[in-house]
């Protein structure tokens, strides 16, 4: 069906394009070549402005497909326009004139087009890497440059629609089953060098997948940057304010990186076990990072104070009340989390596990984390760009996530940091199963 909408809209829009042709030389009479222009050029408007229905309620996937088709229209057009163009030259007959108003109509209304496809793909697409918009907006005229540029907008959006489009579908089936309606409440524990804000999530899409499946969410709100002790204190006042706002006996944290140190220490030294049914740590460092022991005796401690000092300052105007970078670095050193890790035991009576992700090779992420990895894989072997696999390995409940295709899965990919959709691992589902996992286990 879609196959044919798009040819008939093509038809017209060849039509359109080729006014100046049709009132020149074809020995159509005054009226058909008046009503062939007027079907055509409202054609061409309403193709251009008329985002067509695609079965979803999202009007930001609806703009998308809308995007997508107009680039592939223009595409499609450019050909026998080009060709039909070439052939007219050949032509003795034609009137030269008449080829270069054709030529110039029709490549205005065809980029024109282009560029309003361009335009909506860019305000609605989530994938399109920033790259793409310097090369678009410094290369948009280069031939054939515009042309592969072009093609990438289009080939992004329409997979991110397909993408998407599944996601809507998958969550409409199981909508009225609350998969993620585990007992206790779920509170999501964030790592370091970042905060619970409020117009940035941390988690990036995940929680709203996870409330839509009936998940009850709450978050840690620790300072960005703390000692394990420090950041385990706030988390401890943090259990206890959800413990009280929610009426429930208990919480299952889901704790990221640096966090589930905190929530560790939560657990063990602060009391915090009858108050937690579930630990799970995701890309935590419970051995530490060589990585921090490395850069700490990389750079001079003069360069380290500086930095702390310019961070402490920033985030203290971002929110934090008294924001601690060096303790919060050296909290994570291999040495320390060593002695750390065998001083907090788990308890009995609460749900460990753990998952971890690896990068593949280098281009799996960007600066920092794929400096990060080369500078691991040579110390520890395979990493995510900040933690080595071993380290991240907590309890008898281990996952090691692997992407079968070469993308891999980065430290920041673990929390949908860049809201990306990497082909062989949807984010959100990850999240989904754990949460749906402690739900069955009646958690």
């Amino acid at each position: 069906m879609n196959f044919i909408k798009n040819l008939i809209s093509l038809m017209l829009l060849m039509i359109f394009f080729n006014s100046v042709f049709i009132c020149s030389l074809t020995d159509f009479s005054l009226i058909i070549k008046i009503l062939l222009i007027v079907i055509s050029s409202s054609a061409y408007f309403f193709i251009n402005f008329k985002a067509p229905e695609i079965g979803q309620d999202s009007k930001k996937l609806r703009y998308l497909n809308h995007g997508c088709n107009l680039i592939m229209l223009s595409g499609y057009a450019s050909l026998p326009e080009t060709a039909l163009t070439v052939a007219l030259c050949l032509k003795t007959d034609a009137s030269v004139i008449s080829i270069i108003i054709n030529s110039v109509f029709s490549g205005i209304f065809i980029l024109a087009m282009t560029f309003n496809g361009i335009i909506r793909t860019a305000l609605t697409s989530k994938q399109i890497k920033f790259i793409w918009y310097i090369l678009l907006i410094l290369m948009w005229y280069i031939p054939p440059v515009n042309i592969i540029i072009f093609r990438h907008f289009y080939k992004t959006g329409k997979r991110e629609l397909r993408f998407e489009t599944a996601r809507l579908d998958l969550e409409k089936v199981r909508a009225e089953n609350s998969v993620c309606h585990t007992k206790y409440p779920i509170l999501m524990v964030h790592g370091i060098f970042f905060r619970d804000w409020q117009y940035f999530n941390y988690w990036g899409r995940v929680p709203n997948a996870l409330i839509a499946n009936g998940a009850e969410i709450y978050y840690g709100n620790q300072q960005s940057a703390k000692s394990v002790a420090e950041s385990a204190e706030e988390l401890k006042q943090r259990i206890l304010e959800v413990i009280r706002e929610s009426g429930a006996e208990k919480v299952n944290i889901i704790a990221h990186s640096k966090g589930g140190l905190d929530s560790r220490y939560a657990i063990s030294n602060l009391g915090m076990d009858k108050y937690v049914a579930s630990l799970t740590t995701i890309n935590t460092p419970h051995k530490g990072c060589d990585f921090v022991d490395n850069l700490l005796n990389l750079f001079p401690e003069s360069f380290i104070n500086f930095v702390a000092e310019k961070y402490n300052r920033i985030f203290s105007k971002l929110g934090d009340n008294s924001p601690d970078f060096l303790s919060g670095i050296l909290d994570l050193r291999a040495s320390f989390c060593k002695k750390l890790d065998e001083s907090l035991p788990d308890s009995p009576d609460i749900f460990y596990q753990s998952y971890m992700s690896e990068m593949k090779n280098f281009f799996s992420a960007g600066i920092p984390l794929n400096i990060g990895y080369l500078l691991i894989k040579k110390c520890n072997g395979c990493n995510d760009g900040l933690v080595w696999v071993e380290s991240a390995r907590h309890g008898e409940n281990f996952t090691l996530i692997q992407n079968k295709l070469p993308r891999g899965i980065s430290h920041g990919d673990m929390i949908d940091l860049f809201r990306e959709n990497i082909k062989g691992f949807d984010i959100r589902e990850f999240y989904i199963n754990i949460v749906r996992n402690l739900k069955n286990m009646g958690l």
